[in-house]
């Protein structure tokens, strides 16, 4: 018993290599709504199962967003100007975004989302900065 919380106590000492990830979205054509990000850390979770997410209120040119206390790894991330307010992405009856969006590394896909592969970056323990332009 005492081992295991001995063994409780020095897991609980030892750095935890958290990260903090800092999202600049230039772009954001308005002052209405909030800017929201998701972030995923896996191709079969991405655009389903966030494992983060915040929002900012919108600032007409550039918003930063930071999400803080990821274990540094691979992520990407999707973020759009929810400038009416109301909670999601806003799509026209084909399907199309009528919002602003934008993904990490300004991936773009064909007919529809990026590729997790192609949106993703590195998150090194240090943290870091990602710019995504809407569109």
């Amino acid at each position: 018993m005492y081992r295991l919380i001995i063994a409780l106590l020095f897991a609980a000492a030892l750095p935890s290599h958290a990260a903090d990830l800092t999202i600049r979205v230039d772009g954001v054509a308005s002052v209405d709504g909030d800017v929201k990000v998701a972030i995923y850390n896996s191709a079969e979770t991405f655009l389903a199962k966030p494992v983060g997410a915040t929002a900012a209120p919108a600032r007409q040119g550039t918003v930063e967003l930071k999400v803080s206390d990821l274990p540094a790894g691979d992520y990407a991330f999707a973020v759009y100007h929810d400038a009416n307010n109301n909670g999601k992405m806003d799509l026209n009856m084909m399907g199309i975004p009528t919002e602003d969006y934008g993904f990490s590394n300004n991936a773009m896909g064909k007919r529809g989302a990026p590729r997790y592969e192609d949106a993703r970056i590195v998150l090194p323990e240090a943290g870091a900065t990602a710019t995504v332009n809407l569109r």
